[in-house]
């Protein structure tokens, strides 16, 4: 069956044809890409790519199909879909579906048949872009000109286009031990489940939560979810997260998370060139000395002084973060690891509040389990403080 043709076009004006895959129509937004060989259902699900036209660089998409499993959250959250070579048919034992159907079905334009390696390689010398794709106007001029329009990652505030409407309770796996509040500013659903497996209940509240608001479901610790958007705009959650580090409440924060943390320290966060989205980042833990291989989802990071960044320039190759102590209203900060590709900061610990950050994921869905480690490390933590507290638990 001949496909429908669709076009991409890029706000510098480069031009992609294809063929329409999932649904038939329009959409824009950013143009980022994602190296992951596996993965892709949790890609398509996962909050953080909310306004984002995910390019995939495994040229084959689509083969295992996709089931009720593994999604990140209860719906695709990507704003348009970018394939080389779509499967026609998936195959696999947990398959309940198509991936085309998927995206059929959730309104999700997307376009096959594109070299996603030129496009890629655009992407990494030009940096992330907006962009448009469309299956119903094949004219890339008149494209062109509503890609300009599109709004910018820069500058956008979006955790609340994504967070819970309504709090919900994920319990302990077997006996409880701890419980934390987690503030969804996006967050996938295996990082409850993590904790979950350490005996952590985990109440997943809204963005928009006040620390009474934490405070009330009785919890030990503080967890800063994953999410889209500019941290620079986060205000809300950054004065939540000072509240925390206040209280010295035991705070842990991933991705979005360490961005808020890394503000609520009084550090800056700059965009990315081009971010990092993969699995196979490799990341170094100064704590341990240990090369981690990881999984990414990020566009921004935080500034560490001396380290400052023009928006959207990439990292200055060879520039490595120093192994020093910054003095902060909450003592001292250091930086607890370091992506090995390009030195950006990938985490933050503070020496004198429990607290700590990764910019990566270590809940890990899908990617590598190198980084799992961290979670048991924020159950040291919170077992820490209740233990000076003389506090004890079920």
């Amino acid at each position: 069956m001949r496909r429908r043709p669709a076009i991409l076009v890029l706000e510098d004006g480069r031009t992609f044809h294809g063929e329409a895959y999932g649904s038939v129509g329009e959409t824009f937004g950013e143009a980022v890409f994602n190296t992951g060989m596996t993965g892709y259902q949790e890609t398509l699900t996962d909050p953080s790519y909310h306004r984002q036209v995910v390019v995939q660089t495994a040229p084959h998409i689509g083969n295992t199909g996709v089931n009720g499993e593994d999604d990140e959250s209860g719906r695709i959250w990507v704003a348009g879909y970018v394939v080389r070579d779509p499967a026609r048919i998936g195959s696999n034992w947990r398959a309940t579906g198509g991936l085309e159907d998927r995206l059929a079905a959730e309104g999700v334009v997307g376009i096959g048949g594109v070299d996603t390696r030129a496009l890629t390689r655009h992407l990494r010398e030009r940096g992330a872009m907006r962009v448009g794709i469309s299956s119903v106007d094949d004219d890339p001029r008149a494209l062109l000109a509503r890609v300009r329009q599109a709004p910018q990652m820069v500058g956008a505030d979006l955790s609340a286009e994504v967070t819970t409407a309504q709090p919900y309770v994920v319990e302990a796996d077997g006996a409880h031990r701890f419980t934390v509040a987690a503030l969804d500013l996006g967050i996938k659903r295996n990082v409850p489940r993590r904790l979950a497996a350490r005996g952590v209940t985990t109440h997943v509240l809204p963005a928009s939560s006040s620390i009474d608001d934490l405070l009330a479901t009785g919890a030990d610790a503080v967890f800063i979810s994953p999410g889209p958007g500019d941290p620079a705009t986060a205000d809300g959650p950054v004065g939540l997260a000072r509240e925390v580090l206040s209280r010295r409440i035991p705070l842990f924060g991933i991705c979005f998370g360490s961005q808020i943390l890394g503000r609520a320290l009084g550090f800056g966060t700059y965009k990315l060139g081009y971010g990092h989205r993969g699995i196979n980042q490799p990341v170094l833990d100064r704590v341990t000395g240990k090369v981690e291989v990881t999984s990414h989802n990020h566009g921004f990071a935080v500034a560490w002084p001396g380290r400052e960044q023009e928006p959207g320039a990439a990292p200055t190759p060879g520039l490595v973060v120093p192994d020093q102590v910054i003095e902060t209203e909450f003592g001292g900060v250091q930086v607890s690891h370091v992506c090995l590709n390009d030195n950006v900061v990938e985490g933050l610990r503070a020496r004198d509040v429990p607290a700590f950050t990764v910019q990566y994921h270590p809940e890990a869905a899908a990617g590598p389990h190198d980084a799992d480690y961290l979670f048991d490390r924020f159950a040291e933590l919170i077992e820490g403080r209740t233990h000076s507290e003389g506090r004890t638990h079920a």
